[in-house]
């Protein structure tokens, strides 16, 4: 199994030595340490991490919270441990939006921490099993579809479609970088009845709200492109 990545995202150079030798004990990697979210950002665009020890009260105009929610943006896959001194509700509930491993407080308890670390390093192996491993079509560095069991995957996890969802996704990746116009969609997708430009359109929706709002091009009276 492989050890998590780490990075330390703590402005008490202090804490964050304490950390990084605490961390090290255990066999982890310590990808980096940082006092503010501007200094993880760069980290992560250079480096590949698993986990972020994240205090909330950092340096800079952008707290922990929403230096993580930013981070997930981008890294969907990073895990957050928050570590901070201030449990109150306000902070909590925001916290509680990153969906975090763990929010614990400071001085930091090292074996609730060591626990956590477990539970995080758990989640990635899970995490990474569910990554279909054959027969499969890589759409970009979050999405793959397998065709073998007709599922579609956002960071290793599956995401649900319902029936006509997967119908058309299939005749897109069918025909990457091909227009198809809603005639075409229809008779693929509703080969049974008519259907209204309206109710196409309403599918396409659906289908890249759960892309992410990717691959799927609208071409202006003429159709969609999927461009993968």
């Amino acid at each position: 199994m492989k050890e998590l990545n780490i990075l330390i995202v703590e402005d008490e150079s202090i804490v964050a030595m304490e950390l990084d030798i605490y961390l090290k004990s255990l066999g982890y990697h310590v990808a980096g340490m940082c006092a503010d979210a501007n200094c993880a950002f760069k980290t992560l665009a250079q480096i590949s991490v698993d986990l972020i020890l994240m205090d909330i009260c950092i340096k800079g105009n952008i707290d922990g919270v929403d230096a993580a929610a930013h981070i997930q943006q981008a890294h969907p896959d990073v895990q957050i441990i928050y570590l901070t001194a201030h449990l109150d509700n306000y902070n909590v509930d925001r916290a509680i939006e990153t969906d975090p491993v763990a929010y614990l407080s400071k001085p930091f308890n090292r074996d609730e921490l060591k626990v956590f670390l477990k539970i995080a390093q758990h989640k990635r192996s899970q995490h990474h099993a569910n990554t279909p491993e054959t027969d499969h079509i890589i759409l970009d560095d979050e999405f793959a579809y397998t065709p073998q069991h007709d599922t579609l995957y956002c960071c290793s996890e599956p995401i649900p479609l319902t029936r006509k969802e997967h119908a058309l996704l299939v005749l897109f990746i069918h025909n990457r970088n091909i227009l198809l116009d809603l005639y075409t969609i229809e008779a693929h997708v509703w080969p049974d009845k008519e259907t209204s430009a309206n109710t196409i359109r309403t599918l396409v929706k659906r289908l890249r709200q759960k892309l992410k709002h990717k691959f799927i091009k609208t071409i202006p009276s003429r159709g969609y492109m999927f461009t993968a």
